[in-house]
């Protein structure tokens, strides 16, 4: 990698930490990362509202606008964008000016990786097209699903064959690579469960219907997730998080009328964590229905599954070896989700991991910081790829 463009991108990746935001408020991040591609590239820019994307025009298909056999098929990396709500604790002069919001995912560092991808590019050439797709909201699994979207309602024009991204990842050797074929990532959703009763004075609880107990029996039931998953016949791991019960106010003289009880449930197939879902809801109306109760419930974060294919994992293992990068292959999925599952619903490519040292902090958390050591082995790597 040029020296210039490391520097540069250095520089882009401590603005981004300076000024985080939240999912679906990146508007500073956004605008920032098109005009710094705008004044360093001479890369084509499309604006898509919420997030945007680069595109590289090789010689072929500017050439000629009808794909020929010996030209090889674009190619697509995606970066995402988004901070997190946790406090920046790191000691350093381009510490979070955003009190109570942080890049404690490394999200900062993916954006600027794509960027000096897209600096190297537009400096050395492609012997085909290259898209730079940089992403809002990958925390709360929207960003993904509208990106993907799109570019499959326009996949006549753009012919984007493969698309690759990589994750930062605490605990694995610094610069090294994990890599996972197949499952990576399971599927989940946020579920919020709204019980609507009746208040009254506390003195008279048989005047009113308080949902608390419809809610008791309910987190009851959910305490035995593995009967449930037994019962279903469910195949994968399932898992059911409590993560919010609220219930009535703090008033002694009054019997609370409304309940709300928020679940995070998590799953290795898609098809099963509905399943689950299914089974948990129709719980929750038998119970709302024994005490009286209007149940309804809203869906949130929802992330698909992420699968791997063995061929794209292939090429990134000898992308590594041709430019003497150690590799590790991860023997588990992770629990945890990750949107990216969504462009693969559509095109070849995959998701691969690069370390932060075994002793680096934890993702999600105040002492994360993505290492700027990362910056060149990632794309080098990219740059195998294409």
């Amino acid at each position: 990698m040029q020296p210039e463009n490391l520097k540069t991108a250095i520089q882009l990746r401590h603005a981004l930490h300076r000024h985080p935001e939240l999912s679906m408020q990146e508007e500073w991040t956004r605008a920032h990362l098109q005009r710094f591609l705008e004044t360093h590239t001479r890369l084509e820019i499309v604006d898509q509202g919420r997030w945007f994307y680069a595109r590289y025009r090789s010689p072929a298909s500017i050439l000629g606008p009808d794909q020929t056999p010996d030209q090889t098929p674009p190619i697509a990396f995606r970066a995402d964008f988004d901070a997190l709500p946790v406090e920046d604790n790191i000691d350093a002069a381009y510490r979070s000016e955003t009190p109570g919001v942080g890049h404690k995912c490394g999200h900062d560092g993916h954006a600027a990786t794509l960027a000096a991808l897209a600096l190297e590019i537009d400096h050395s050439g492609a012997e085909r097209d290259v898209y730079f797709i940089f992403q809002h909201a990958e925390e709360i699994g929207v960003g993904a699903r509208e990106c993907a979207d799109t570019l499959k309602a326009h996949a006549h024009s753009h012919k984007i064959e493969e698309i690759y991204a990589f994750h930062v990842f605490p605990g694995l050797p610094t610069g090294s690579v994990g890599l996972k074929t197949g499952l990576v990532h399971f599927a989940s959703k946020g579920l919020s469960m709204y019980f609507e009763g009746k208040q009254s004075h506390a003195s008279m609880p048989e005047e009113g219907i308080n949902p608390a107990f419809a809610i008791a029996r309910l987190i009851e039931q959910l305490e035995n997730i593995r009967d449930i998953a037994a019962r279903l016949n469910l195949q994968g791991t399932v898992l059911c998080t409590i993560v919010q019960v609220v219930l009535g106010e703090k008033a002694f003289g009054t019997s609370a009328g409304s309940g709300l009880l928020r679940l995070t449930l998590r799953a290795q197939y898609e098809a099963e964590l509905e399943r689950l879902q299914q089974d948990i809801e129709g719980h929750a109306r038998q119970e709302a229905a024994r005490y009286g109760l209007h149940y309804r419930s809203e869906e949130s974060d929802v992330f698909p599954e992420t699968v791997n294919p063995n061929k794209s994992i292939q090429k990134v293992a000898a992308a590594c070896g041709q430019i003497g990068i150690p590799v590790r292959h991860l023997p588990e999925a992770f629990r945890g989700s990750e949107d990216f599952g969504y462009y693969l619903k559509y095109h070849k490519g995959c998701i691969f991991f690069i370390g932060s040292g075994e002793e680096s902090p934890g993702l999600h958390t105040t002492g994360f910081d993505f290492p700027d050591t990362l910056i060149e082995p990632a794309v080098e790597i990219f740059k195998a790829l294409i």
